[in-house]
């Protein structure tokens, strides 16, 4: 059975070329080409598409919130940005939305019909100039993971009477702060942590010597 494809793109002339060139791609068929994605979770629904060719740049509804919404119906659907945006907002604005690739549109005709095949099989394609920048994105965004992974010294400080075996109760009134703000101290302290509970936290602080 041919690969079904579903275009978003308000432009009349990638929109053509984009025809011309999967018509004669053998098993792809092409089951709708749409100038705006307004009506993204209806044409996702009724098409089926195996494969997503995705503008950015569009009226009303963009490529990047279209994306969501299709993310929000179908986690797995591959779906592949065309744009002429080869900046890092852009970039990481649709691969965080849930794109499966990012082609620049001048490279189109020569990397499109690659990019499908690889999509299905996976894989993850990208112009060369976008995956560089990706690989170059990669240690920022390790860096903000990790900062937003460390205690401040409040947090340590509720922390060690976490461990001491105090009470909410009884660490408000030791640094001096409401009940509901130790619960929000407490909540952040969760997060970083990726653990669900104080037992999960004091075992944790323990174990990596956090305090």
């Amino acid at each position: 059975m041919a690969v079904q494809i579903l275009v978003y793109d308000d432009s009349d002339v990638i929109r053509e070329s984009l025809r011309t060139l999967l018509f004669e791609e053998p098993g792809f068929e092409v089951i709708a080409m749409l100038a705006n994605a307004e009506t993204v979770e209806t044409d996702i629904s009724q098409l089926k598409p195996d494969v997503v060719l995705m503008d950015i740049d569009m009226p009303e509804v963009n490529g990047v919130e279209a994306v969501k919404r299709i993310r929000k119906l179908n986690p797995q659907l591959p779906i592949i940005m065309l744009t002429v945006f080869d900046d890092n907002e852009n970039i990481f604005k649709a691969i965080y939305a849930g794109a499966s690739g990012y082609i620049l549109k001048r490279y189109v005709t020569i990397e499109i019909v690659a990019a499908i095949h690889n999509v299905l099989s996976g894989g993850a394609p990208m112009t060369g100039t976008v995956a560089k920048k990706v690989l170059q994105m990669l240690p920022v965004a390790i860096s903000v993971e990790e900062e937003n992974q460390v205690l401040t010294v409040k947090e340590k400080d509720i922390l060690q009477l976490l461990v001491n075996g105090y009470s909410y109760k009884m660490i408000a009134s030791e640094i001096s702060i409401s009940i509901d703000t130790v619960r929000f101290h407490i909540k952040k302290i969760y997060d970083k942590l990726h653990v669900h509970s104080s037992t999960g936290a004091v075992s944790k602080a323990i174990k990596e010597k956090l305090i």
